[in-house]
């Protein structure tokens, strides 16, 4: 596995792991992957990685504001999406090490996630990764007619903002 930054040439590669996440029907409300300038403009300009295995994109982890207000920009949710030809073999949780480090480095001392109820696996990564579950959102959205359950997660810096 290579770890590098996520450069504007990954983007189709991106683009199809993120359709395939979509697709799941439980990895997002979202239905559909936006254009590159819509998304690069929605993403923290940092921490945007990539794993790659034999010279494919495997996986990919990016970070987004929670808020535009000052006080909060040591905090960023991630989204991570893995290939389903590489699930399983610790792409997400080797993607989640070199993010803690890459946005340590860029001072952020939070990171969040809210992960739907039903994505037992992106449960159980964020577990092993250090995150902590600290809420519950109760049919917080619907995802094609049905309604979803999130469980929020978040992983405190040891070393930023203490």
């Amino acid at each position: 596995m290579i770890i590098k930054n996520m450069e504007p040439h990954h983007w189709e590669a991106v683009k199809e792991i993120y359709e395939a996440g979509i697709a799941t029907g439980y990895a997002t409300f979202e239905t559909s992957v936006p254009e590159w300038d819509v998304w690069d403009k929605n993403h923290l300009p940092h921490s945007r990685l990539i794993c790659e295995i034999d010279g494919k994109v495997a996986g990919w982890v990016a970070l987004s504001p929670v808020s535009g207000r000052c006080v909060y920009n040591g905090v960023a949710e991630i989204s991570i999406y893995i290939d389903p030809k590489f699930q399983g073999f610790g792409v997400g949780y080797v993607l989640l090490e070199h993010l803690e480090k890459e946005s340590e480095a860029n001072g952020l001392w939070i990171l969040q996630a809210g992960i739907f109820e039903i994505n037992k696996a992106s449960i159980r990564l964020h577990e092993k990764s250090g995150f902590r579950k600290v809420g519950y959102r109760e049919r917080i959205g619907q995802l094609n007619g049905v309604w979803q359950n999130v469980v929020l997660f978040e992983r405190r810096s040891k070393t930023v903002g203490v």
